[in-house]
């Protein structure tokens, strides 16, 4: 369980394939069960670098706390932005800043890309997380529908 002296020693930085098995465990909590190697295969297809960083929060001892998926598409219909696609922090952390960080570093990265937003997407359920978005200066815009098709 983490304590307050924990949250100033967090370290954020680019994820590497040897943390493919914590990334799993995480992407579970956020509700996308995962196996190592399916996170492992992820990692290698998230490319190129210029357009994706994926940051994690760790601690000193080196144990991921939380991760955060960004990408940069240029899009026709508005400006260049940066697109957050997932975030999570292992509940046992959460309320301590480490996701607070994870999207400093990830709007940083962003910025130096030639964003001028960032987005996210929250599931309507995900009322914990439309506050901590709310709390970190983003507003709440549009609401949609999202639809898929598996092809």
């Amino acid at each position: 369980m983490a304590n307050e002296t924990q949250k100033n020693k967090l370290v954020i930085r680019r994820a590497r394939e040897s943390d493919a098995a914590r990334l799993a465990q995480l992407a579970g909590e956020l509700g996308y069960p995962t196996t190592t190697a399916q996170m492992k295969q992820r990692l290698r297809q998230i490319k190129p670098a210029s357009q994706h960083a994926i940051f994690v929060a760790a601690l000193p001892t080196a144990e991921v706390v939380g991760w955060l998926h960004l990408s940069v598409e240029p899009l026709l219909e508005v400006d260049i932005r940066g697109e957050v696609n997932g975030l999570v922090v292992d509940e046992g952390y959460r309320s301590l800043g480490a996701g607070a960080e994870l999207l400093a570093a990830a709007e940083a990265w962003a910025g130096k890309q030639g964003c001028k937003s960032v987005s996210v997407r929250s599931n309507v359920i995900r009322e914990r997380a439309h506050k901590f978005y709310e709390r970190n200066g983003y507003e709440h815009y549009k609401t949609q529908k999202a639809f898929r098709k598996a092809i």
